[in-house]
């Protein structure tokens, strides 16, 4: 029995009609990525109510020709862990800050530390990306606030490598606050794991993107990216195989989470072909 995520069910075959033998599940996924959908769904017994001997999941990727796939054993997609540091202060006029401390100041040396955490903490040859996303602090032209917020995220392969950027980041934002006379509160939190491809599901996945495409459209020595996706959970549950299926060039800035992104309405029979290529190669009739 083989389960398929984030697919479109089709009409109910009989078993004189349909071109498998077994059970195909269709998994319709809410909350995508940063809330952790796939990780509540396997929680709630997902598996249990649905039981599967493997999981298959797909996303469209701008930056691979269209009418082109991707797929490779191991990791697909990267852990993605979040910071936040809280760095509070005494505030002050604009104009006379020596009568308080600077957060904003404090939280600017932390932004600059942190880019040394990768650079200088991990070792070269291991993946991760350790990126500030967010900065807020102050309303108002004259004053210096009493608190700056700084939040980002961690992304790795390695699941041991955690400890190493959570200490890290702790740290450093610690360390740069007493330096600066500032107190900083600290959280990490730890909500996807990476996407690992299983050796035996991806060489299903290859396979039915071969008749497809054709083997010289199946890249199998893609690098792995360093963003997230919490089909990771099921695949943590379950052997799977999570694919690319290419959505053309990124012209103009059209990538994945970008205002401009546009999603190719052509590749759409392809998709659904690598779907039913792929249940009726793991499930063959006789």
């Amino acid at each position: 029995m083989t389960g398929i995520p984030r697919c479109c069910s089709a009409p109910r075959a009989t078993s004189e009609t349909r071109n498998f033998a077994g059970t195909v599940h269709f998994v319709f996924q809410p909350a995508e990525e940063n809330e952790g959908g796939g990780r509540k769904m396997v929680e709630d017994g997902l598996f249990e109510k649905f039981p599967v001997e493997s999981v298959y999941g797909m996303h469209n990727w701008p930056g691979l020709p269209a009418g082109q796939f991707a797929v490779r054993a191991g990791p697909m997609m990267a852990c993605s862990d979040s910071f936040e540091i809280i760095v509070a202060g005494k505030g002050a006029h604009a104009a006379m800050p020596h009568l308080g401390d600077d957060p904003i100041v404090a939280a600017g040396a932390m932004i600059g530390a942190i880019q040394t955490i990768a650079s200088r903490t991990v070792d070269p040859q291991d993946e991760v990306v350790v990126s500030v996303t967010q900065v807020h602090g102050g309303n108002t032209w004259n004053i210096v606030p009493e608190e700056t917020v700084l939040r980002g995220t961690c992304r790795y392969f390695k699941p041991e490598l955690r400890p190493v950027l959570e200490a890290a980041l702790r740290r450093v934002s610690e360390g740069v606050a007493a330096t600066h006379g500032v107190n900083a509160a600290f959280a990490y939190y730890k909500p996807i794991p990476p996407a690992v491809n299983a050796e035996g599901p991806t060489e299903a996945a290859a396979r039915a993107a071969a008749l497809v495409a054709g083997e010289a459209n199946v890249h199998r020595d893609l690098l792995p990216s360093m963003g997230c996706e919490d089909f990771g959970f099921m695949l943590a549950a379950r052997p799977g195989c999570y694919i690319w299926i290419g959505n053309g060039p990124m012209a103009d800035g059209r990538s994945l989470h970008s205002s401009r992104y546009d999603f190719n309405d052509e590749i759409l029979p392809l998709g659904a072909s690598y779907w039913a290529n792929l249940v009726e190669s793991t499930l063959p009739r006789g």
